[in-house]
């Protein structure tokens, strides 16, 4: 089965779009390593926040630790404090619930924030666990062997790719 790949750059657009209403002067955008990483990075300049954004990692908390280990990917860095803090979690796909579940553990090892959101390019549905974002640019079904990712070219250019899960 095949399924027609959005296009992400228009993706983000719409993201940018659905984001602003939820950012008030007082919220911190983090960024879920990678693809959320690289989306927050271009939503704090693109929304002409001040500061840096936050990235949080879920691989300390992923409930397959054991089979995983720890990621290549960056670890957590919130440059603000998050106790009382509102914060708006960016991701690039959410699928089972999974990731969420793991970087909300995380982010209350630094504390305890006023609110989280959840903002997402791509909902591919699947959920095994009770998340829903406050804002999806789009929603795509694909079968459960297949996986969506964020790509970022090195001029910044943002792809979606699908690939058959090993």
């Amino acid at each position: 089965m095949s399924s027609v790949v959005p296009d992400a750059e228009a993706l983000y657009l719409d993201l940018l779009a659905g984001v602003k209403p939820l950012v008030r002067p007082e919220t911190k955008l983090v960024g879920i390593t990678s693809g959320g990483a690289w989306l927050v990075e271009r939503l704090q300049k693109d929304l002409g926040l001040s500061g840096a954004p936050g990235i949080i990692s879920s691989a300390m908390h992923r409930d397959d630790f054991a089979r995983r280990g720890l990621s290549a990917s960056a670890q957590t860095v919130l440059p603000f404090d998050v106790n009382g803090a509102d914060v708006l979690l960016l991701d690039d796909v959410l699928y089972t619930g999974r990731t969420i579940r793991a970087v909300l553990n995380e982010l209350f090892d630094f504390g305890r924030p006023a609110s989280v959101r959840l903002a997402v390019l791509v909902d591919r549905g699947g959920r095994e666990l009770p998340v829903a974002a406050d804002f999806a640019a789009t929603t795509l079904a694909l079968p459960g062997s297949q996986l969506l990712a964020l790509a970022r070219s090195d001029a910044g250019v943002f792809s979606l790719k699908v690939e058959e899960s090993k």
